[in-house]
């Protein structure tokens, strides 16, 4: 067994209730005291200290508990990073609703699946961003149903408010939503927001698997506040710190080392909604940034800049990566061209709270950008056998977690969550590993197949199962190919139905019409048919090799 000890034993199920703030309701309404005046949150030219952070939080909460939100509701929020992702997502989760955050990236049938997998009775959705109308995606897809109404297909979704100015009829604005919060006492809001025990959930995360459909893993509030705890502890987090989030408020690296750990330490948030080295370079100089954790692309894009040498970056003093091979030499970059005093690796997945191993301040340049640092306090990493059996460092297994930080399950999934957590509590990842004799784990490969662009996770079966939804393809596969921008994107492997003419281009065109923009595969390669074991299972350690 490796790693620390003192981890959560079966049927330990205590997240250490003893942090001070309870819940993350009771969290804001800390931070909004304790760092009172010290300024919370820039978004363009909005700028508001934690004080009037927490206004606006505690008005959205009314505003849920208006719109008849009632503890363990699901309350979705489909937006980009913006003040109003915060104040809404804060606003729920303080009324007692679980929040569920969707990938801006989804299509509307992405994002509908999951809408009705959780039961989301209310949906907090962007108006226009990049140029798609997420509302009218949403429609689309949700028009398809039984029931009346331009949401027949989401009989459970009541309430859609759309996050900005206008709305379309049977939808509210933003603007409306809050105001319905008015007639809600004060004392009302904090009675719910005190309600709220720890071992609540807290958030639900749709993660994609082997199965192809995404699947929900549920987090407490006392699992989310110990882990970012911990997280920003060992990242060196402070009070002032500048923090440019660039990473998606969807994903717990976004949310919870995000905002969270932000309201815990007092940092400045500034939200960026959209990865633009331009303006991450802009932004650096002008806010006077300090904190930039991102995928190592983020990173490696700025030092490549040719415009670099020409914006103050000398604020930055702290970076979290991982996600992806950090290569030796963007670690010493970073040290050595941009003076950054802590440059750090991670590794986590969403069923584990986002966070297992973390590297320490201090640790080598080689430390750094080969392993994923060592496992957070009162968390054991075991490597497995095919058996179960745990292996000796230096051994190549299965990456196994037991901790207070493994979810409580997948939502109303109880087979899935059988599968992934076994009876003495330890989490399967479905990553292979080895550990050093530091208890440095070092990722070797992916059970599951999965691949990773640009910092998100592609999951071959799921896009696999959309492309199989195109007429003209009779079989199909997907891998994972090295791609020198991205780090890793997509191919195809396809079998074209007898007497079709479908090309290439004409299967990637049609997937940028289905599904995410990271899933979609970059390259196809069309083939009379698939290798195959005996057992009829696709052999992808062939299709790679070729």
């Amino acid at each position: 067994m490796n790693g620390h000890g003192g981890a959560a034993q079966e049927g330990d199920t205590d997240p250490r209730g003893d942090l001070r703030w309870g819940s993350i309701a009771g969290l804001v309404r800390d931070a909004a005291a304790r760092y009172a005046d010290r300024e919370a949150v820039v978004d363009g030219r909005v700028r508001l200290d934690y004080a009037q952070l927490g206004e606006r939080v505690e008005r959205a909460a009314a505003a849920c508990i208006a719109a008849g939100v009632e503890p363990g509701d699901r309350v979705a929020v489909w937006a980009p990073n913006t003040l109003e992702w915060i104040v809404s997502a804060l606003g729920a989760v303080s009324a007692g609703a679980v929040l569920v955050p969707l990938n801006t990236r989804f299509k509307g049938t992405e994002a509908a699946y999951v809408l009705r997998r959780s039961r989301a009775r209310l949906l907090f959705v962007t108006g226009t961003f990049l140029g798609t109308s997420y509302v009218a995606s949403l429609r689309r897809a949700a028009a398809e149903g039984t029931g009346a109404g331009p949401l027949a297909g989401l009989p459970h979704l009541e309430q859609v408010v759309v996050l900005a100015e206008d709305a379309p009829e049977s939808f509210r604005t933003w603007k409306d939503f809050l105001a319905g919060g008015d007639r809600v006492p004060a004392r009302a809001v904090r009675e719910r927001a005190a309600a709220i025990p720890g071992d609540a959930p807290s958030d639900i995360i749709y993660t994609s698997g082997t199965t192809g459909s995404p699947k929900g893993a549920v987090i407490t509030h006392a699992q989310s506040l110990r882990c970012y705890d911990v997280w920003s502890e060992l990242a060196g987090l402070r009070e002032g710190d500048r923090y440019l989030i660039v990473n998606p408020f969807f994903h717990t690296f976004g949310y919870k080392a995000g905002i969270i750990a932000c309201l815990m330490r007092g940092a400045t948030m500034i939200p960026q909604p959209v990865f633009n080295v331009d303006t991450v370079l802009a932004n650096i100089a002008a806010e006077r940034i300090s904190v930039l954790p991102g995928p190592p692309t983020l990173h490696q894009a700025l030092l490549d800049h040719p415009q670099r040498a020409h914006h103050d970056l000398s604020a930055l003093r702290l970076v979290v990566t991982g996600a992806a091979v950090v290569p030796l030499q963007l670690v010493e970059r970073l040290r050595g061209e941009l003076r950054i005093a802590t440059v750090l690796t991670a590794y986590g997945l969403s069923e584990a709270s986002g966070v297992v191993t973390m590297c320490r301040r201090g640790d080598p340049a080689r430390t750094i950008a080969e392993t994923s640092g060592r496992a957070i306090p009162d968390t054991e990493v075991m490597i497995r056998d095919a058996e179960g059996r745990a292996l000796p460092a230096g051994r190549v297994g299965e990456i196994a977690v037991r901790g207070h930080h493994v979810m409580r399950g997948y939502f109303e999934d109880p087979h899935e969550t059988a599968k992934a957590i076994t009876p003495e509590g330890w989490l399967l990842t479905g990553d292979v590993g080895f550990t050093d004799e530091d208890g440095n784990l070092r990722i070797t490969d992916r059970i599951k197949d999965m691949f990773i662009v640009g910092g998100f996770n592609a999951y071959p079966a799921e896009i696999e199962q959309l492309l199989g939804l195109h007429p003209d393809i009779a079989d199909v596969a997907v891998v994972g190919v090295p791609d020198p921008r991205l780090g890793e994107v997509g191919k195809a492997y396809a079998v074209r139905r007898p007497g079709s003419t479908l090309t290439a281009d004409d299967l990637i065109a049609w997937s940028r019409r289905e599904m995410a923009n990271y899933k979609v595969p970059r390259a196809v390669e069309f083939v009379t048919e698939l290798p195959r074991n005996a057992s009829g299972k696709i052999l992808k350690r062939e299709l790679r090799a070729r």
